[in-house]
Parts: structure tokens; sequence; C-alpha cells
């Protein structure tokens, strides 16, 4: 199959999923080897791009998605009288922060990190579709473990989770201890000597 033929079948998939598809999927469906359609689909997205038009195609990790130009977004929430997602609350962003970070994680991870319950911040994360069940730890209880989805990703405007910003991890269970001792405060010290 040439170059623009295979841009055309993959425009007309990515355009009726209306979900990302997997590399992997299009280089079954269209028989070309992977290489040849991921050329093929940057050549398009950035064809769509270079003219600005009203639709892109985006990478979320392994899979790709038309979605609608962030441009037109006053058109389509007129047309389609949509209205913004709610902001998230410092809890559910601290809770999805935890999630992305140490995925999958679960809500017992997350409490313990953040010192207080996170049922609710969780279930608003799922019920948004930024969180999704991961399967269950194989410990007693078997509790539920949670990852980020490739909603995620789009909101927050990221191609794979490999680019979210480094942060200074603290391994679970292992206390932090600092680098310099700390002194006491002088009435502490002062009643240690009185005793």
């Amino acid at each position: 199959m040439e170059q623009s033929e295979l841009q055309r079948a993959i425009e007309a998939i990515l355009f009726a999923s209306g979900e990302p598809v997997e590399v992997s999927r299009l280089s079954m469906v269209l028989e070309a080897d992977e290489p040849d359609i991921i050329a093929a689909v940057d050549a398009l997205a950035n064809d769509l791009a270079y003219n600005r038009r009203g639709i892109r195609i985006i990478r979320l990790e392994k899979a790709y998605q038309m979605v609608s130009s962030g441009e037109m977004a006053d058109y389509i929430t007129k047309a389609l009288e949509t209205r913004k997602p709610p902001k998230l609350s410092a809890s559910q962003l601290e809770s999805l922060t935890i999630i992305a970070y140490y995925q999958p994680a679960t809500k017992a991870m997350v409490e313990q990190i953040r010192g207080v319950d996170s049922s609710y911040s969780i279930g608003a994360l799922l019920n948004k579709k930024l969180i999704e069940d991961a399967g269950r730890l194989n410990v007693p209880g078997r509790p539920i473990q949670y990852r980020t989805t490739a909603d995620f990703l789009r909101v927050f405007g990221l191609n794979s989770l490999e680019e979210l910003p480094e942060i200074d991890k603290v391994e679970l269970g292992e206390p932090i201890i600092p680098d310099e001792p700390t002194e006491l405060p002088d009435q502490m010290q002062m009643e240690e000597v009185a005793q």
C-alpha cells in the first residue's frame, strides 16, 4: 500500500474510532510494518497541523487518536453547548499525582502518603475517567490497584508517562532521615538537663 493510501486509511480509522487506536492494531489491519504506520501517521499529523485544520492527531503512548484542534474549542463549546469539565480539587490532584507516579497504586498507598482518607478523591477520579482499575494486589484483602488512563494523558497534554516531570520519591516504608541532625528547641534541652 502506498503512503497516500495508507494515510487515508489511517485517517478514516482514527476518525471512525473516536478513541485511541494502538499502532499494533493499525499495523495488523492495514498489513503494514509498524515503522511505516508511524511514519504515515506522523506525516498526516504534521500536514493537519501545518494547514491549521480543525482536527489533529495526537500520540498517546503506543496509540494515536484524532481530536479537535484546541484553537476550535470555543466554537465546539458553543455548537455542542458543553460545559467545561469541573476542576480537580486539591485532594483529587494530590491523589492523582500519587497514582501517576507510583502506579499501580492502591487506595491504602495513597492514604499513607496523603495521611487522610482518600475514598472520595479516588471515586471522583474514577468518575472523571482519569484513573482506572488495574487489577487487584495479591495480598490479604486483595485491594484494588489504580493506574492513569489515556484521558489523563490527554487532559494534561502528555504523550506518555515518561513526560511527567521528575520528582524526588521517598520509598514507602523507609524513614525520612534528615541530612543534618536537628537540634531540640531550647526549652526541651533545658527539660532534659533538669531530669
